[in-house]
């Protein structure tokens, strides 16, 4: 049948025809124009990893990023603070003021993988929430974002059991959007992420003053030299 349709074609519209089908066959995979200016491939090694599925791996992932930032914690101490395993349906909300309790900027993420690629080049794990399994059987997982690599267009994440799980571009963009593509970075005060949106990161220092961190809000104010 393709062969009849293309063999009924006008020379002018095969070549039309022919013209679309190779500019879709070069876009096909092709990463995003705003990653180009990233480096090629970056992986961030210091990341702890805590094994585990339990309560849709929240506790693990929010230990590993306080723990690369220097606190003494495991994923065990932060059950009670995270109310689990009642509270894993609100993790979106019980994360970051658990976060916020070990005196870190919660900053969130534009939900565009070049925003989250972008934090992870300057050195920012990036704590987010995606789709792990099929559509049949899958849950939320929350994991760590470490790294990536434009040429094999995939991320590297510490996630559940996995300490390197591997996903392409694109099926880790569907498994995050699946779950609202949130993310966000657990900082310490004194420590700015990449291109800083400053009423975020205001934002963000506000909130921790509100939760009691009154002398971290202030470092987080003078790193933006307020």
């Amino acid at each position: 049948m393709s062969q009849h349709f293309f063999t009924s074609l006008s020379p002018c519209r095969l070549l039309a025809a022919c013209l679309v089908a190779a500019s879709l066959a070069g876009c096909a995979g092709s990463p995003p124009a705003a990653l180009d200016k990233l480096p090629q491939r970056v992986e961030i090694s210091s990341v702890p990893f805590y094994r585990g599925n339990a309560n849709l791996s929240g506790s693990m992932a929010l230990a590993a990023v306080l723990s690369q930032q220097g606190a003494p914690i495991t994923p065990g101490l932060l059950d009670k603070s995270l109310n689990l395993p009642q509270g894993a349906a609100s993790l979106e909300t019980g994360i970051p003021r658990v976060a916020r309790e070990y005196g870190m900027v919660v900053y969130p993420l534009d939900k565009r993988l070049d925003a989250l690629l972008t934090q992870v080049a300057a050195g920012h794990p990036v704590l987010l929430r995606y789709h792990d399994g099929s559509a049949l059987w899958g849950e939320p997982r929350y994991a760590v974002l470490i790294g990536y690599d434009r040429y094999k267009q995939r991320v590297l994440l510490r996630s559940g059991m996995a300490r390197r799980h591997l996903l392409d571009f694109d099926t880790f963009e569907s498994a995050w959007a699946k779950e609202g593509s949130w993310a966000v970075l657990v900082q310490p005060p004194q420590r700015l992420p990449a291109q800083v949106d400053r009423q975020r990161w205001l934002k963000a220092a506000d909130e921790l003053a509100r939760d009691g961190q009154e002398i971290a809000a202030k470092q987080a104010l003078r790193s933006l030299g307020q």
